[in-house]
């Protein structure tokens, strides 16, 4: 059985790298955090790689199901995060 490691990507803004930095196994994983963070264009940069995954993101607001957590209660609406991958670019 083969363990999968976490994985960094740090996003891209204006062709530099930015403070922002997301975890996942895979890239969709990081871009969907971007995406619910409200960036659209998604450029990260794979740390240890010569890779740039390019993804268009957004987001949808919902209102909060009854059947959700505890936690959740409180809140009128959550956000849905969906993203598309572009292509990837090798440096």
């Amino acid at each position: 059985m083969e363990t999968t490691k976490k994985r960094y990507f740090v996003l891209q803004e204006n062709g530099n790298d930015s403070n922002h930095v997301f975890t996942g196994k895979r890239p969709r994983n990081a871009a969907l955090k971007a995406a619910n963070k409200g960036f659209e264009r998604i450029r990260l940069r794979e740390r240890g790689t010569k890779k740039h995954h390019i993804f268009n993101g957004s987001r949808v607001q919902v209102p909060v199901p009854e059947n959700a957590p505890e936690w959740m209660k409180g809140k009128e609406f959550m956000h849905i995060p969906n993203v598309e991958k572009q292509g990837i670019e090798k440096i």
